[in-house]
């Protein structure tokens, strides 16, 4: 997800939470600018962290550390939008505070907004809606949800729109063949009628959906593969290894692949993930219905139409400005950590989306400082393809060093600095240790907009998940007295 030239990072133990499965994560630390200025990361439209958040929260429980990815926390938010110049298919924007939770320390805020289409442009789309109907999916919160997702994506399609389904279970197969989006009812009719049993050969299932998407390719169209699953695969290839190399070769079909996580127990983040990732797409986590009609219905052309590919971010510091930089959240996994040969991973990047990413920042001694443009807090390279396209393009952007005061950053920064904090205090960050719950309800009471609902909902959260924190603390505290 991130890449610091040249640094090697310390390893770490795995986490593991009953039969779920997470991708073991290392957070990111303090990178020191003069040795190592240049840094980067994946720019992506994933959110299904906040999501699974929610359904850990909603059932009281404690979170998995390594479920917490705090740009995916970001990234569920609407931190505001600014259209990109006419030549460009991005803008950035940047805004330089002090950190709420470090006092001493700088917080740079850098926003990336990528280009709408226009909806009289969008071009045809050739979806295929690849439906675990395993016995594993036979629960509410599984294949009926999911058939109710799909319904409401149905509304949503054009006459120039074409629909095929495949489904794998008892046996893997074409459930509905390709059919266009005007036959609405027989495309409904069809979504209603599957019914959950049998093993679950995912591997099988993936192979059928790419061949249907490839027989109907759309040249300059929108060909992808939709997974609605909980990733417990297990026929045929059911590691994530072979399931990377097995999405990996057909990335250059000019298909693309959503992945849609449900369920808990046995759910799979971990298998969705790199899924998503290898097969240039996107990763959602529905845990209710009206989190299938935000996805789906409310940002679909975000999640369903892409306007760049392989799109990743360089930033490279002033040594003269920046003693030591730490990349908040695009942590990586840690067997990556490991190999030598690994690179960023650039991602799917879809219509209209905005990317907040932030760094806390260690200022360098105005005694020690080496000489430089004093103005210049970094410069930042976005690289990118369009869609079809093999040509890299880059759009280039200085980060100036013009701090201002926490208090009067524009109220959606200040909101965003609290999502950072929910998320490190839910992986108990150790560079946030300075900060509790209650600083981080206050941050986001007062920078709330009224108006927002998803803000209003996740000052909820933070409020359940002081309970449930603040009751396993004190229970270890007792713990802790009973031994002496």
């Amino acid at each position: 997800m991130s890449l610091t030239k040249d640094w090697r990072a310390v390893d770490r133990r795995d986490w593991t939470v009953g039969g779920e499965t997470y991708s073991s994560l290392v957070e990111n630390g303090f990178i020191p600018a003069v040795k190592y200025p240049e840094t980067g990361f994946a720019v992506t439209i994933d959110k299904a962290s906040y999501s699974n958040i929610r359904r850990f929260l909603n059932m009281g429980s404690t979170i998995p550390p390594d479920a917490v990815r705090i740009e995916e926390l970001l990234n569920y938010f609407n931190f505001g939008y600014t259209d990109p110049p006419a030549d460009s298919c991005f803008t950035l924007h940047s805004n330089l505070s002090d950190c709420p939770w470090n006092p001493g320390n700088r917080l740079l805020f850098l926003q990336v907004c990528a280009r709408k289409l226009d909806p009289a442009k969008i071009p045809p789309a050739n979806l295929v809606f690849l439906i675990d109907v395993s016995g594993s999916m036979d629960l509410p919160n599984k294949l009926p949800l999911l058939k109710s997702a799909f319904s409401l994506l149905v509304n949503n399609l054009r006459s120039i729109d074409t629909v095929s389904i495949v489904t794998y279970g008892n046996m893997v197969g074409v459930w509905l063949p390709p059919t266009s989006g005007q036959e609405k009812k027989k495309i409904l009719e069809s979504i209603e009628d599957l019914t959950p049993g049998g093993a679950t050969p995912g591997e099988a299932g993936i192979r059928a959906a790419y061949r249907v998407a490839k027989s109907q390719i759309i040249k300059g169209g929108n060909n992808r593969v939709i997974l609605a699953t909980d990733g417990d695969f297990n026929e045929g290839e059911t590691s994530e290894e072979e399931l990377e190399k097995l999405v990996s070769q057909y990335k250059d079909w000019g298909v693309y692949l959503t992945c849609l996580g449900v369920g808990m127990g046995n759910y799979k983040d971990s298998k969705l993930e790199i899924l998503a990732k290898k097969g240039n797409g996107n990763f959602a986590y529905l845990d209710d219905e009206q989190e299938a009609e935000k996805v789906l219905v409310r940002e679909f052309t975000q999640t369903v139409y892409a306007v760049a590919d392989d799109a990743y971010l360089n930033i490279v510091f002033n040594p003269s400005l920046v003693k030591d930089y730490r990349l908040i959240g695009f942590d990586n996994k840690v067997k990556m950590l490991s190999d030598s040969l690994s690179g960023i991973l650039g991602g799917e990047v879809g219509s209209g989306h905005s990317l907040l990413a932030l760094f806390e920042l260690t200022p360098a001694n105005t005694d020690s400082a080496m000489g430089g443009d004093p103005n210049r807090l970094a410069r930042v390279l976005l690289n990118y393809k369009l869609p079809h396209d093999t040509v890299e393009r880059m759009t280039c952007y200085t980060c100036l060093n013009h701090p201002v005061a926490f208090r009067d950053l524009p109220p959606c920064y200040r909101f965003a600095s609290s999502i950072a904090l929910f998320g490190g205090l839910l992986k108990k960050s150790p560079f946030m240790r300075q900060v509790d719950w209650k600083d981080v309800i206050e941050m986001a009471q007062e920078s709330r907009d009224p108006g927002d609902g998803m803000q209003q909902e996740f000052i909820g959260l933070i409020e359940k998940a002081r309970k449930i924190y603040g009751k396993n603390r004190h229970s270890l505290a007792r713990i802790e007295n009973k031994d002496r």
